[in-house]
């Protein structure tokens, strides 16, 4: 009879890596990228792109709108009249109302916050603004 002989520890011992998890983790970060990737550039804010039928109407309209300006201390220039921000809806809202196209312009400083120009965005909708739109300075 044939002796039997102990293969060597080392010597058969698997040195690859298993490729299979490697390979289906990433076709499922694949997978994962190509159905977020479409979400991320969807906005959730609505925004009109400047038209020929828009830039004539804004060339009509551009004796009848009305601007406002927020300043960095609170205070809100309404057609070049400075109020506070507590008696901007007072102010605003017999223009609104006098305006044929009822259109607000609104513009700010660039330190003012966020929440303070998106708060009077709100309130110049919340007295009867059916356009507001928003002019970089």
């Amino acid at each position: 009879m044939a002796s039997k002989r102990r293969p060597s520890r080392g010597s058969d011992a698997i040195v690859e890596p298993n490729m299979t998890p490697l390979i289906d983790v990433s076709l499922v970060l694949v997978v994962i990228l190509m159905v977020a990737t479409p979400l991320a550039f969807q906005s959730s804010i609505a925004i009109n792109t400047a038209s020929r039928a828009g830039k004539q109407a804004a060339e009509m309209a551009r004796t009848e709108r009305i601007e406002l300006f927020v300043h960095a201390d609170g205070t809100i220039g309404v057609n070049r009249l400075v109020v506070p921000r507590e008696a901007l809806g007072v102010t605003l809202k017999p223009l609104i109302e006098q305006s044929a196209t009822r259109m607000v312009v609104v513009r700010c400083d660039d330190e003012v916050p966020h929440g303070a120009f998106v708060g009077v965005l709100d309130e110049a909708k919340s007295v009867g603004a059916a356009r507001i739109a928003v002019v970089g300075s």
